[in-house]
């Protein structure tokens, strides 16, 4: 409570008043009482005088030893106080309330003594006589300026304290009731003056925690009121820049996350302080841990970590081709971020893995085109120079060569109508006639085309399809193609007493078709690039056929919206399957 500002402004305001009210009221206390004791005793030394007056012709009468107690206690009744008359050496003439007899001499009594010396004397002391506060006032009765006698009235103080005591009752209650008011009124105050100050505190929090100031603070005119209109614009302003701010965090966090390059900012440490979605699956990273880390200890390859000294030391961007691992081919670029962000270094990697694969496949395909053309032409022009040499002269040579040179042209034929189809396809120049066709049409004219081979190879084709699976969406004569395709590989590959098996069954809403074998399988590296143009498996390209079936089947089966994929073992055999959607 006390570390609030409305407290430390009312407490002082309302101790310093209660402070001042007690100071003031022992002040008047003390005044009163001191204003009671000096009119009593102006009151008593009056009194006094006036009983001199009148005793003085009893005190010339009288003898060395008077007896005026008779005139104190009849001066007592009048005046109702104590009324001593006393000898110039102390001793009691008169006594109004007690027996003279037994008082001591009184020479020694303060009052009596001031009051020889200056004609009044005046004292408050307990009376040993009446066991009470007494104000004693002597007076001087004096003859011919020689003191005759002393005449004393005393009245007890009782009255006077009773009356001090009333008054510093009501001083108190007064006290208490202003301290009430004033404390009622230091809260109000301070609470008004506080108030927008509080205003002013939750707003600042607002603002620390990035919440928006709904309400502006009402100002007024005061120096608080000039604040809250300066906090008021500041605030206005303020909130701007923080949306200004946090739309370009989520954009810069929104750009960063769809991001497919790779982004590292790494501090002059070389730790790491940012990384984006695509470097965390290109390097295969834990974010939490990576943060802070070291740039080596993250990405675990050399090649980032030179090229970020590098660009550290000459400030120039730099530039490393690398590769994690044999699947991903990559590009690191480093850039300084000085000097907005002094000694940072931003790390852009670029995934070039597609892009070698298609230059990869581009120098494969030139090279497997040239290896096809060039053994039928190298046959042609073998051929050609034969019957040029002499071999037209000897009519059956020469028409085994034409036969031959037949062959080679229909295999140049094939290879070129082949590419020419597969063109077209991939460009989608190739309409398809989509219709509802039951798998079975499919299946059993390709079976049947390649069943006759198959039993030449010494192999068991086998078909398992169900006349009541649902109908598909397909152009019937380009999927027959896909099926008769794979089980011409399957029977090119597939030694004499294999079996070669075509499984369709239904999967959710598609229709997938299965074709197995028995034969020599197919090696893990090789899987993921068969379905290339003028890829094979057999390095040494011994076995016929152009190696475009399986890419041609690919591209069909993708104009169908299905998918094509293959699982294999070596010597154990392979399975191709393909999706068409249902009708």
């Amino acid at each position: 409570m006390f570390h609030s500002i409305r407290w430390r402004i009312a407490l002082p305001y309302v101790t310093l008043l209660l402070v001042t009210m007690l100071a003031l009221g022992v002040y008047i206390s003390n005044f009163v009482r001191q204003s009671y004791l000096n009119d009593m005793e102006s009151k008593l030394a009056s009194e006094a005088r006036m009983i001199g007056d009148v005793i003085t012709p009893d005190l010339v009468s009288a003898g060395a030893s008077p007896n005026l107690d008779p005139q104190a206690k009849h001066w007592d009744e009048i005046l109702n106080a104590r009324v001593t008359i006393i000898a110039p050496d102390g001793t009691v003439w008169g006594e109004s309330e007690q027996d003279r007899a037994t008082m001591n001499n009184h020479s020694d009594r303060p009052e009596v003594i001031q009051a020889l010396a200056t004609g009044e004397g005046s004292s408050i002391r307990y009376s040993q006589t009446l066991g009470v506060n007494m104000m004693y006032t002597a007076i001087t009765v004096l003859k011919n300026n020689a003191p005759m006698a002393l005449v004393r009235t005393a009245l007890p103080l009782q009255q006077v304290s009773a009356n001090i005591a009333s008054l510093q009752r009501v001083l108190i209650a007064v006290t208490a009731l202003v301290t009430a008011i004033a404390i009622l009124l230091a809260v109000i105050i301070a609470g008004r003056i506080t108030r927008p100050v509080r205003s002013l505190t939750q707003s600042a929090w607002r603002l620390a925690s990035s919440d928006p100031v709904v309400q502006p603070i009402p100002p007024s005119r005061d120096e608080i009121g000039q604040l809250a209109q300066v906090f008021n614009i500041m605030s206005t302003r303020l909130s701007g820049q923080i949306d200004d701010l946090e739309t370009e965090r989520i954009t810069l966090d929104t750009v960063l996350q769809k991001m497919t390059d790779g982004v590292l900012i790494v501090d002059e440490q070389g730790r790491v302080q940012l990384v984006n979605p695509a470097a965390i699956k290109m390097f295969s990273i834990s974010l939490p841990v990576a943060i802070g880390k070291p740039l080596i200890e993250v990405v675990r390859h050399h090649q980032p970590e030179e090229m970020w000294q590098r660009c550290r030391a000459t400030g120039e961007a730099q530039r490393v081709d690398f590769e994690v691992g044999h699947r991903l081919s990559l590009q690191g670029i480093a850039t300084s971020l000085g000097p907005t962000m002094s000694g940072s270094t931003l790390l852009l990697f670029q995934d070039l893995t597609n892009q070698r694969q298609t230059e990869a496949m581009r120098r494969d395909f030139i090279s497997n085109v040239s290896h096809e053309l060039r053994t039928p032409l190298a046959a042609l022009k073998a051929l050609t120079e034969t019957l040029q040499a002499g071999a037209l002269e000897d009519p059956p040579a020469a028409h085994r060569f034409l036969e031959q040179m037949e062959t080679e042209v229909d295999s140049l034929s094939l290879m070129v109508n082949e590419l020419l189809e597969l063109s077209r396809i991939e460009s989608g120049r190739v309409p398809l006639n989509l219709a509802s066709t039951p798998p079975l049409d499919i299946v059993t004219p390709a079976v049947d085309r390649l069943r006759l081979q198959a039993e030449r190879a010494g192999l068991t084709l086998s078909v398992e399809c169900t006349e009541d699976l649902p109908l598909v969406l397909a152009d019937a004569t380009r999927v027959q193609q896909v099926v008769v395709n794979l089980l011409h590989n399957a029977i090119k590959f597939t030694p004499s007493g294999g079996v070669v098996t075509v499984n369709v069954t239904r999967q959710d809403r598609e229709v997938r078709f299965a074709i197995s074998d028995t034969g020599i399988g197919i090696a893990a590296e090789d899987l993921p690039r068969i379905f290339e143009r003028f890829y094979k498996v057999d390095r040494s390209r011994a076995t016929s056929g152009t190696g475009l079936g399986l890419a041609i089947a690919r591209h069909l089966v993708d104009a169908h919206g299905g998918k094509i994929w293959a699982e294999s073992e070596v010597g154990k055999g392979s399975t191709f399957y393909f999706t068409i959607p249902l009708a």
